[in-house]
């Protein structure tokens, strides 16, 4: 689907998001905004119960803000139907959530099957190529997730993702449970289908290499609301105390050494479906 000039992928405009606990209101977030363009590779941080995931779900339809509005390619995110959701966005799992009684080729074969659409024949040859694409054998085709390590898991759920060529890929902790070799290899993939597919991309992660490595933009979730959001650079010199915390603890030290060297942008392709 061709974006129109100058409209957000996708758009979160004064969103609040309430829950019902033991008896009272409790909010997540209140009036929160934020705009995603073509091409970008937006990455949502925040510590834990800040939303981040709901933030996805409310992306992805499946969940209503109590106020506010979500926008994706310019229609509510409520009102755009299961059909209209496969179509245009992509969701990869935390752990994958595979079918276990499925094969992979059928796991990644699903949403193609359930339109009904397509002779089976076309379906099989599609789910092979986006297997293929992911850098799975066709060999992987037939095994069941049981037989999968937990790399080929990420890139089975991830080819299924893809399989109806959504503009909007959503992904919520794509690294996690990968050991430190699988997790680089998952991000030089999910880098390179970035780039060569035009992806828009949003992505809740914890992990600061996997942030890194692939974000053209952080948005920080704090308070509620959206703290900070730019370059890693402009994030990580914002006074608030989960950044600091997050970004300059123990554990955010490779950061800074990272910031020293180039951080990954998207290429001139990527760019011009900016303007």
């Amino acid at each position: 689907m061709n974006q129109p000039l100058n409209q957000p992928v996708v758009e979160i405009d004064k969103l609040w998001s309430v829950f019902h606990e033991a008896g009272r209101d409790v909010v997540i977030h209140q009036d929160l905004s934020l705009r995603i363009d073509a091409g970008e590779l937006v990455s949502i941080v925040g510590g834990s119960g800040s939303g981040k995931t709901v933030l996805l779900r409310q992306m992805l339809g499946l969940e209503v803000p109590a106020r506010g509005g979500v926008t994706v390619l310019g229609e509510a995110a409520s009102s755009m139907g299961r059909e209209g959701a496969a179509s245009r966005v992509g969701m990869l799992f935390q752990h994958g959530a595979l079918f276990s009684a499925f094969s992979v080729l059928d796991n990644i074969a699903f949403a193609l099957r359930e339109l009904n659409t397509l002779p089976r024949d076309l379906i099989v040859d599609v789910a092979m190529v986006k297997l293929r694409m992911v850098g799975l054998d066709p060999s992987a085709a037939h095994k069941m997730p049981a037989e999968l390590s937990g790399g080929m898991i990420k890139r089975a759920a991830l080819a299924r993702a893809l399989i109806m060529d959504p503009p909007l890929l959503l992904l919520d902790e794509p690294t996690a449970g990968l050991d430190p070799g699988s997790a680089d290899e998952f991000c030089a993939l999910l880098q390179s289908l970035h780039q060569e597919l035009g992806l828009t991309v949003v992505m809740v992660t914890h992990d600061l290499d996997t942030l890194l490595e692939l974000s053209t933009r952080i948005a920080v979730v704090a308070d509620r609301h959206i703290v900070a959001d730019g370059s890693a650079a402009e994030v990580m010199a914002h006074p608030h105390p989960f950044i600091k915390e997050f970004f300059l603890g123990e554990r955010g030290r490779r950061a800074s050494a990272l910031l020293q060297e180039p951080l990954y942008a998207p290429s001139s392709l990527l760019a011009d479906t900016k303007t």
